[in-house]
């Protein structure tokens, strides 16, 4: 019974720490959008700006990465 309720309290651990992967999916489309929506407002300062582009995805993609790998830590390691 005891085995069954910490097994429970993985998973359900997991499956929180997996939204994080979806909300990092979020926040990409976000930054991918405002990048577009200024890209195409002004289209000179568009070459300026790939490189706040490729920060930004890489940091929202980070965070879903680190939720995925708390996810699984908390799946196959506790």
């Amino acid at each position: 019974m005891e085995g069954d309720i910490a097994q429970l309290g993985q998973f359900i651990g997991a499956g929180l720490g997996a939204i994080g992967s979806g909300l990092a999916a979020i926040g990409v489309g976000n930054v991918a959008a405002n990048y577009l929506a200024g890209a195409l407002r002004n289209p000179s300062a568009a070459a300026s700006q790939t490189a706040t582009l490729f920060i930004g995805l890489a940091f929202a993609e980070a965070l879903g990465i680190f939720s995925f790998l708390v996810a699984l830590l908390l799946m196959f390691a506790v």
